[in-house]
């Protein structure tokens, strides 16, 4: 399989650029590739490594033979672990999860190494292959027409639904994560604690909608919430980590797999619904966006096909819920935005909008919040 992160200048268009006070030392990591990675240029030197400007957990790199075509994706933890916070930035996770999921019907970039060794760039790290393609940074897909739009989503629809279908013991993800009824909870108290350790030194006030959050999703999990239903979830499954074929409405791969686990799969399709919550801009969604006319399904359709291609029977009882799931995600996303927050005081956020992008965390909390005081349903 060949898979890969895109540079393409019609859908990433910063990302080609080397970002400044970002370079690699180019010496030791081809020292280390050379064993590891069969295919890499020959002499020490010919290498060439350039940052992209996006994302906003884990440097990234793109690696080539001086004067070659892009050739790899070198994916990086932002710092020594000793400096970042406990189960942050795992990207040993997205490896394996890679490697278990090649010739699968979830593609993936097909991985080459990982070095756990901080030594060799301060960092631990690991290589997968380029494969050009196209990446949409808007959740909305402009620039498209309203026919392949449509197509693009229901694309995006199909390749979740088939991660929820994998065998994962098959697979070789046993112990990946928890298969019991306790999902939820375990959500909950996880991001809880990243929460309060992101608000640690007190430079960060605590949000409101989050305290609130807190004490409400554990009094109202669905009792088939704890079922024990567990699927290989994706954990930030949205438009920009999919890599689409450069003219067909086809994923070539699904990227940034750092939040992957065993978990409950509505958990991830609310995830990924959430871009019918957010409007344009910042968080990059449609919400108040004529969405029929843009090809876009409304969210109660979008369920109903998922549901559809992974064989669920209970609709009703997800759409009476969804207010509880859609508010887990949010409670998830707002202790995110707060981590990136932290690491903007700490000199250590990646992408130059982070600090942006991490004042969202109170207007997503709120969002949450609403959403189970409302009683939202999809439409």
């Amino acid at each position: 399989m060949t898979a890969a992160v895109s540079t393409s200048p019609t859908a990433h268009a910063a990302a080609s650029r080397p970002a400044a006070g970002t370079a690699l030392n180019l010496d030791s990591l081809h020292a280390w590739l050379r064993p590891h990675v069969p295919g890499l240029p020959a002499l020490t030197g010919d290498l060439r490594a350039e940052r992209l400007v996006g994302g906003q957990s884990n440097p990234t790199w793109v690696l080539r033979a001086q004067g070659g075509p892009p050739a790899w994706v070198l994916r990086a933890k932002p710092g020594p672990a000793a400096q970042l916070l406990a189960s942050a930035h795992a990207i040993e996770r997205e490896y394996k999860v890679m490697h278990a999921l090649a010739g699968s019907d979830v593609p993936v970039p097909a991985v080459r190494a990982l070095c756990e060794d901080e030594s060799v760039i301060g960092a631990a790290f690991y290589v997968m292959d380029f494969v050009p393609g196209r990446v949409f940074r808007e959740a909305a897909i402009p620039d498209v027409s309203r026919e392949e739009r449509a197509a693009l989503h229901d694309e995006a629809n199909r390749v979740i639904a088939a991660l929820h279908r994998v065998d994962w013991a098959a697979a070789g993800l046993e112990g990946y994560g928890r298969s019991d009824p306790a999902y939820f909870e375990r959500m909950v108290s996880r991001w809880t604690r990243q929460y309060r350790a992101s608000l640690q030194p007190p430079d960060l006030p605590p949000l409101p909608s989050m305290e609130a959050l807190i004490e409400w999703l554990p009094a109202h999990i669905p009792a088939e919430a704890r079922s024990g239903e567990t699927r290989l979830i994706h954990g930030d499954y949205r438009i920009e980590n999919l890599l689409f074929h450069p003219s067909e409405p086809r994923v070539l791969a699904v990227l940034d797999w750092e939040l992957s686990t065993l978990g409950h799969p509505l958990s991830d399709l609310a995830y990924h619904c959430l871009s019918w919550h957010h409007a344009p801009g910042v968080l990059q969604g449609f919400a108040g966006l004529e969405l029929a006319a843009l090809g876009i399904p409304s969210e109660r359709a979008y369920i109903e096909r998922y549901c559809e291609r992974t064989g669920r029977q209970d609709l009703e009882a997800v759409m009476a819920h969804w207010p509880f799931y859609l508010a887990c995600n949010l409670f998830r996303l707002s202790a995110i935005l707060l981590g990136i927050g932290r690491r903007v005081l700490d000199g250590t956020a990646a992408h130059p909008k982070a600090r942006e992008i991490a004042a969202q965390a109170g207007p997503v909390a709120d969002l949450g919040w609403r959403l189970v005081q409302d009683g939202h349903r999809p439409s």
